[in-house]
């Protein structure tokens, strides 16, 4: 067993950023949607709705983002201070000798058959 005894918080951080913000750009057209309909379904038919709606969709991927790299320092560095005092997770890695590979497969030589 390996024990993980700290992370790099700035590496969490820029992973958990990029991760959040696809998770925005994928939530992004549920909010297009509900602002069209906000729009289309009130009484007095405010163009407002639909606007909030394209501005929260197209600032959600970045927004998502900075909130996931703000957690993912905290995230880290609260990781690293509690894996001092209880200790770090346990992994099981398995090393496997490396084998050469060619990027193609290879085929002996035809012989001639003289």
């Amino acid at each position: 067993m390996h024990v993980v005894k700290s992370v790099g918080v700035m590496s969490v951080a820029k992973i958990m950023g990029l991760i959040y913000g696809c998770m925005g750009l994928i939530f992004a057209p549920f909010f297009l949607l509900m602002g069209l309909i906000g729009s289309l379904a009130g009484a007095g038919k405010s163009p407002f709705a639909g606007i909030f709606g394209m501005v929260f969709a197209i600032l959600m991927p970045v927004l998502y983002g900075v909130l996931g790299f703000i957690a993912g320092a905290i995230g880290a560095l609260l990781y690293n201070l509690f894996a001092k005092w209880v200790g770090g997770f346990e992994v099981e890695v398995e090393l496997r000798p490396a084998t050469p590979t060619a990027p193609y497969p290879i085929v002996p030589p035809a012989s001639s058959g003289m």
